[in-house]
């Protein structure tokens, strides 16, 4: 299991916050490759709001005792004293990133931003961008430069301007099958997404025109199909990078790509290093901490 997480005064306490509107308490990343279970249960809740993106895999989650499976490409929000249950498991490779907060105007900046009071799974999409608001609250956290506090709160609030963002989308896409087809799509490359994909062959094995499914597909997720899977492929090759051994090659074929090289040449342009590079990097960081 790999994780990454950071506190406030590194403390691990969770606390409500009545002096700012937003507060920023802790943030991290789990992921399950090796691990068989990663149980969490808190019968009474915490204090502050959590928000979890599942980025890979899927999670199993209780709400009112009744079992939710939230695959990737979803948010999970907890409000103060919900009970919290859920569940990560190995097989599935889960990859979630999660952050804590706090403030005396979470509900209505909540609503500000068009999440519902009583929202538990929201829609996301998979996106680079989400995996690196988390980071970036993980990293200041961790570094504590100054006015790393309301540093804090921008990020959070840029997450929830780009969750805003896709709700808006949907709502304004009242046609009942179009959304029914778009999610099925999303959870088809969720599947699929390490097998060869022909965008062509799946629209018309659902009855739709190429350009049609395109365009609407982009709308739902904010990415179009090729790059929604590039997405998904590279996010699954730099999880695999970072919590296993496998060489270029074997994860290069894992992810979908049989030709390493063409595989490198994706991850150098998406990520801004090679994935060798990238491994080194992480490597390194290790090593500091």
């Amino acid at each position: 299991m790999y994780t990454d997480n950071a506190y406030w005064h590194n403390s691990r306490r969770d606390f409500k916050d009545k002096k700012h509107p937003l507060f920023v308490g802790s943030a991290g990343v789990y992921r399950l490759l090796t691990r068989p279970r990663l149980p969490t249960h808190r019968p009474k809740g915490r204090l502050d709001y959590q928000l979890l993106y599942i980025a890979s895999g899927k999670a199993h989650f209780y709400f009112q005792g009744k079992e939710e499976i939230v695959p990737a490409g979803n948010m999970v929000l907890y409000r103060p004293k919900e009970e919290q249950r859920y569940y990560y498991y190995g097989i599935d490779h889960t990859e979630v990133y999660w952050v804590h907060f706090t403030g005396n105007n979470v509900k209505n900046i909540l609503r500000k931003y068009g999440i519902p009071d009583h929202a538990h799974t929201i829609h996301t999409g998979t996106s680079f961008d989400y995996k690196k608001i988390y980071l970036q609250m993980i990293q200041e956290l961790k570094l504590t430069k100054p006015h790393y506090e309301e540093v804090l709160v921008r990020y959070l609030e840029l997450l929830f301007i780009l969750i805003s963002r896709l709700q808006e989308k949907k709502t304004r896409a009242k046609n009942v099958f179009l959304l029914d087809e778009m999610e099925q799509a999303v959870t088809y490359f969720h599947a699929n997404y390490n097998h060869s994909i022909s965008i062509d062959e799946y629209a018309r094995s659902r009855g739709m025109s190429i350009s049609w499914f395109i365009r609407n597909f982009k709308d739902y997720t904010g990415s179009t199909p090729t790059q929604y899977l590039l997405s998904l492929r590279i996010s699954n090759a730099q999880s695999l990078l970072e919590s296993t051994s496998y060489n270029v090659t074997e994860i290069a074929e894992i992810v979908g790509y049989n030709n390493p090289l063409y595989f490198s040449r994706l991850f150098k342009k998406q990520c801004g290093v090679s994935p060798t590079e990238f491994r080194r990097q992480l490597e390194g960081d290790d090593r500091v901490h």
